[in-house]
């Protein structure tokens, strides 16, 4: 191995000289400091050393994921049946919390160093390196004042070791740029590196094992896989983080702000309103002596109290609005980022992890429907200023403030519409709002939102129409159209009311009988030979139909359609049928004989 490969051994680069938090850079004319946060690890507050991607898609140094808490350790032990010198040893799955989004997430059976590397934050730290020393050392001597920089091997050559690389046949080829020339370019790229064959840049991808691979790995480990180049792969690897960005967390990202806008103008309105409120009863309670001041102030006392309970109300929606809004927002900064400023290896590098988190951002994530964010401009809250108060200190007050708040524990569902339902007939059910008094709220214009998905079939959605009735209740009709089990939301505002999800059971439509429940074809038909029946039954003398006594009959009266003997039933399909009696049967017509006591029937 050449001195210029050695160089290249991550331990080298690991315990190479790191600056401190104070890493800074000149931009401009005036000597302005600038720090390069994309190259500082937000816990150590210094430039990245070894930085790892933690499934949230956030990176810090690989000490400090090591020096983290576990939020919980589940053990796992090899249970196979192999001895137990062969078995391998106990492992644990680590859990921890994100510094930065404070999201579990999981740390690899392998230990951090199973974590992916973040090779454009090491790009951040080269060039943030380069653009803090002014006078930077030669790697290969450490006498002279490097010049040169070699992209391949990343390493900074004086002009005497530089034309010694040159000069080697192994390092002929490789591309050589001037160290002043890299600052102003504003990023210094570096080749990304094969773990196994240090010096060996990977320009191969493993469909197979869907992994980055140096030409060494492929002609090694993975001699049989499928084995492409990097630029054959990238657009289709990238496509797929293009698209899930573009096309489904963007337009997230746009409805998530937007909601986080509505209850922060709801939280201004409020207290707009508490203040305009508040006004009111002050100039009221000027006109009065001191028992009238006392009762203002006590009514200014609840008047905050509603504002608390619903500015804490507010709060808490604007809270998880906004940890949805920082979760999808760094996955999506964090993949277009990768996809505008990363190689196509550092792109497929990260690949897996990014892919991981946007897939759980997509189908987990927080995704609000703006119709449940309503603007809430508290005008519930409204002053009553002659309303009797009762007596204070012996004397008569009047006003009160009047407050109706929804409570979502107090809202009822009327109705059998939810208890159970029927295959393609219309069910229906009433949602009445009720205040934490458990009295109906008396007026309308809830944003009440309400779905039906089947559990098994998660494509089969019923659409309902809630209809407005504007007292406080909502009239709720739906039909669906296969039968199962359905998961039924109804939330006002965003949030479910008591009970929600319900359960809806929803059986298959009646198979009503087409034909003449009797006792045989011969006597309902008044003795024609073309009467047909669903039973096996036969007679002779050219007749289609059955007759008492005769081959087949069931001996009791029966379904001429399907041969059923139970009147209040309902009509055998074909295939229970064919199954059972191993013909095909239909109403008004008959196949071939089979034992009539092998068919079932369905109650009612």
């Amino acid at each position: 191995m050449s001195v210029c490969a050695k160089k290249l051994d991550k331990d080298d680069l690991e315990s190479s000289p790191t600056p401190t938090t104070n890493s800074m850079s000149k931009n401009g004319d005036n000597g302005d400091i600038v720090v390069n946060t994309r190259a500082e690890c937000s816990v150590c507050k210094r430039l990245y050393r070894d930085p790892k991607i933690l499934p949230c898609l956030h990176t810090f140094c690989a000490d400090c994921v090591r020096q983290l808490e576990p939020f919980s350790v589940l053990s796992r032990v090899n249970n196979s049946k192999a001895a137990p010198s062969e078995r391998e040893p106990r492992s644990s799955a680590v859990t921890v919390l994100c510094p930065e989004c404070d999201s579990e997430v999981d740390i690899p059976l392998s230990g951090v160093d199973g974590l992916t590397t973040d090779h454009l934050a090491l790009d951040e730290v080269f060039f943030q390196t380069l653009m803090t020393e002014n006078n930077v050392l030669c790697d290969l001597c450490s006498d002279g004042d490097a010049e040169k920089r070699c992209e391949v091997c990343c390493v900074n050559l004086c002009e005497f070791c530089c034309q010694a690389h040159r000069r080697q046949k192994r390092t002929s080829s490789h591309t050589v740029q001037c160290l002043e020339s890299l600052k102003t370019q504003g990023r210094l790229s570096r080749p990304v590196l094969c773990s196994l064959h240090p010096g060996q840049e990977l320009r191969l991808f493993c469909e197979s094992c869907d992994l980055p691979i140096c030409l060494e790995c492929a002609a090694t480990y993975h001699r049989d896989h499928r084995c492409r180049s990097t630029r054959d792969v990238i657009a289709r690897h990238g496509d797929r983080i293009r698209e899930m960005v573009t096309g489904r967390l963007r337009p997230r990202l746009v409805r998530l702000e937007e909601s986080l806008r509505k209850v922060d103008q709801s939280q201004d309105a409020l207290q707009a309103r508490v203040d305009a409120v508040a006004d009111e009863v002050r100039s009221f309670a000027r006109g009065y002596a001191c028992a009238v001041e006392s009762h203002c102030l006590s009514l200014l006392r609840r008047l905050e109290e509603l504002r608390v309970q619903r500015r804490n109300q507010l709060h808490l929606q604007g809270a998880q609005l906004q940890q949805a809004l920082t979760d999808a927002r760094g996955g999506v900064e964090f993949a277009e980022r990768l996809l505008t400023r990363g190689s196509d290896a550092e792109i497929l590098s990260a690949k897996g992890v990014t892919l991981r988190r946007l897939t759980a951002l997509v189908e987990s994530g927080y995704d609000p429907n703006l119709a449940t964010v309503a603007p809430d401009d508290g005008s519930s809250i409204c002053f009553l200023p002659q309303e009797g108060a009762g007596e204070l200190g012996g004397y008569p007050v009047v006003g009160v403030i009047h407050f109706k708040s929804l409570e979502l524990s107090r809202c009822t569902i009327e109705g059998e519409g939810l208890q159970q339902g029927r295959e393609g007939q219309r069910g229906e059910f009433n949602l009445v709002c009720r205040d934490s008094a458990g009295e109906p709220m008396g007026r309308g214009g809830e944003a009440v939102l309400v779905s039906m998905v089947h559990k098994e079939k998660k494509d089969c959605r019923v659409e309902a129409t809630v209809v407005d009735n504007g007292d406080g209740s909502y009239a709720v009709s739906f039909t669906p159209v296969e039968p199962g089990l359905y998961s039924v939301w109804v939330c006002i505002k965003a949030q479910h009311v008591k009970g929600s999800p319900f359960v809806l059971n929803v059986k298959r439509k009646v198979r009503r009988h087409r034909g003449t429940f009797h006792c045989c074809s011969f006597c309902s038909s008044g003795g024609s030979k073309e009467a047909r029946c669903g039973c096996p039954g036969s007679m002779p003398g050219g007749f289609q139909g059955c007759g008492h006594g005769h081959k087949g009959h069931p001996g009791k009266p029966h379904w001429s359609c399907c041969g059923s003997v139970e009147e209040a039933s309902e009509c055998l399909p074909q295939s229970v049928i064919t199954a059972v009696g191993g013909t095909v049967t239909t109403a008004g017509g008959r196949g071939s004989s089979s034992p009539r006591g092998h068919l079932r029937t369905v109650e009612i």
